[in-house]
């Protein structure tokens, strides 16, 4: 029986910790889905597509590794995969409260899957989306925290204005 973990985010954008983490929780489990969500009462930066097709680019050479899309209750979606785990990355403390009520909150959902927190290189605890989109927007330096289709696109987007790499 395969071992299905699934790593839930709405990846938007991608950053190199997001990748760290999928590297970790591939080497734990037999399959690792990576499931970009639909949220329609968030208003993303990159589309689903974009986002999706970052992380297509990014992880197209690993094995074990399939991106997908979801909308709707993680617990839900777990079950229907089959999935054993489900995937978090913690950063710092802060990260523990929300992700902790979290778990908890879909393991009342749906008892059969445990959470499993992964912690980052430590090069990335500082990293999130929204900070990439911040420092995009102010046109600071994007070298290694974003893949390179990611970093393009920021550029594409006007939004890198910076000559600094």
């Amino acid at each position: 029986m395969r071992r299905i973990a699934i790593y839930p985010g709405s990846f938007d954008p991608v950053t190199n910790g997001h990748l760290d983490i999928v590297q970790r929780g591939s080497q734990l489990f037999d399959h690792l889905i990576v499931a970009v969500s639909k949220n329609p009462h968030k208003s993303a930066y990159f589309s689903l597509q974009e986002r999706t097709a970052f992380l297509q680019s990014a992880l197209r050479k690993r094995q074990g590794i399939s991106i997908e899309t979801f909308s709707g209750l993680l617990a839900d979606y777990v079950r229907q995969k089959k999935a054993c785990a489900v995937i978090r990355g913690l950063r710092a403390v802060s990260d523990f409260e929300y992700e902790f009520q979290m778990a908890l909150m879909n393991r009342r959902q749906h008892r059969d899957f445990e959470t499993v927190f992964l912690m980052p290189d430590e090069k990335y605890t500082y990293l999130s989306s929204s900070l990439v989109r911040e420092i995009s927007r102010l046109g600071g330096r994007m070298k290694g925290l974003v893949p390179p289709t990611v970093e393009t696109a920021l550029k594409r987007r006007g939004l890198f204005t910076s000559s600094r790499n």
